[in-house]
């Protein structure tokens, strides 16, 4: 079953933007950002970002939306995807 994307747009559980990119923005419980492939400190067991909403939420984060062409069917293709392009840029 395909997960459909919520009112906000993301994929609910998915998480894939919170690890397949690198993020150079400090982020609580990460000075000096993440590297591509590694798992967000911020993304909760659900795979749902604890800063949502908050303040101290990096504007990259905020900015990424869930896309069709980026995000595809189902978490495995966003990771895929996204890491892709990662990895191209």
């Amino acid at each position: 079953m395909t997960a459909v994307p919520s009112t906000a747009g993301c994929r609910p559980g998915c998480g894939a933007c919170c690890i397949a990119p690198s993020i150079s923005s400090p982020i609580p419980g990460m000075p000096h950002g993440k590297p591509a492939g590694v798992r967000c400190v911020q993304l909760d067991a659900d795979n749902l970002c604890r800063l949502f909403g908050d303040p101290r939420r990096p504007a990259v984060c905020e900015r990424f939306a869930f896309d069709v062409e980026l995000c595809g069917e189902h978490r495995d293709q966003a990771l895929m995807r996204i890491g892709e392009l990662e990895a191209i840029t």
